[in-house]
């Protein structure tokens, strides 16, 4: 009973995360949450961290665990669109979502739920009862969705990555949480965040709390996804790594190989610093959907993958 119960907690966690409107640009209702759950939890925690955040940071966030090695890299933005003129909707990142979609979001006239239309030509429009104040940003209606085996929401991804964090800093004696922003837009911020940390504290080594992809090589429920490589390809000495202590630990793991797609870790790459990263995440099915799903048993590889390396690398 009381770990049925632990586990119905953890995932009111999620759903929390993931009913916090924070699309890339408006990522400060993400990090108040985020500040002030930590606030609450820290002193359960084996450490208790140091909290940088502030104008130097933006929106972004960086708790720092003792003597830290390795950073874990979790974005706290999600696609939408931006309210343009006439109707009109611009994406943010690229939504993936059906006509008749439910889109939420607020302005100066009160709160809004609309429905997503598109045009014979795939522009995206909203359809509401009076026009919507220019620059609003729109996101998925959240719908929640726990079975047995599955949890369905829109933005898992990366609510899931940021959920996976605040778990592993429960026991987390030595390390970095990096909380970014812009990721599905185009990124920014990652890169500052390490030059960050690595001259503060010498760390040049990351794992990017992401979601992946089912795919025809990837399936529901057979373990974390430790990519190889997706548009940009890390370093596969520092990915060995990752896979051997997979396999001493006996961690259920599936290895990923794709010629598209980018994370945090691409921006590391793209910088003047040498750091090792390598994409490590639960694959989901429908990813920038209202529909995203993903197996609770690789929700729970991908956790026990985190603690290990942390504890390891």
């Amino acid at each position: 009973m009381k770990a049925s119960s632990k586990i119905k907690s953890e995932y009111h966690l999620l759903r929390q995360l993931c009913e916090i409107h924070a699309p890339s640009g408006s990522e400060r209702a993400m990090k108040d949450f985020l500040l002030s759950y930590i606030h609450r939890q820290k002193k359960k925690w084996t450490v208790i961290p140091e909290i940088i955040e502030g104008e130097d940071f933006q929106d972004c966030l960086i708790l720092k665990f003792g003597r830290p090695r390795t950073a874990i890299f979790a974005h706290m933005d999600t696609v939408g669109f931006t309210v343009r003129y006439f109707n009109q909707l611009i994406s943010i990142g690229s939504p993936d979502a059906e006509a008749g979609t439910r889109l939420v979001g607020h302005d100066a006239q009160g709160k809004i739920e609309c429905e997503l239309e598109y045009d014979k030509e795939n522009h995206a429009f909203y359809k509401f009862g009076r026009p919507i104040e220019r620059g609003t940003t729109l996101t998925y209606k959240i719908d929640f969705r726990e079975t047995k085996e599955f949890i369905q929401s829109p933005y898992l991804d990366n609510r899931l990555g940021i959920f996976n964090a605040l778990k592993v800093a429960e026991t987390l004696k030595n390390g970095v949480l990096v909380f970014s922003c812009w990721e599905e837009h185009g990124g920014g911020s990652a890169n500052y965040l390490a030059k960050y940390i690595y001259k503060k504290w010498n760390v040049r080594q990351a794992l990017i709390s992401d979601i992946t992809w089912v795919s025809d090589g990837i399936d529901h429920g057979q373990g974390v996804a430790i990519s190889l490589r997706d548009r940009n390809i890390p370093r596969l000495s520092f990915v060995e790594k990752i896979i051997n202590i997979a396999k001493k630990n006996k961690i259920a793991y599936q290895l990923e190989v794709e010629g598209s797609g980018s994370s945090d870790g691409g921006e590391l790459q793209r910088g003047h610093l040498p750091f090792d990263w390598c994409f490590v995440g639960a694959p989901e099915q429908g990813a920038h959907s209202p529909h995203e799903k993903v197996h609770k048993k690789d929700i729970q590889a991908m956790i026990c993958l985190y603690h290990t390396c942390m504890n390891n690398l």
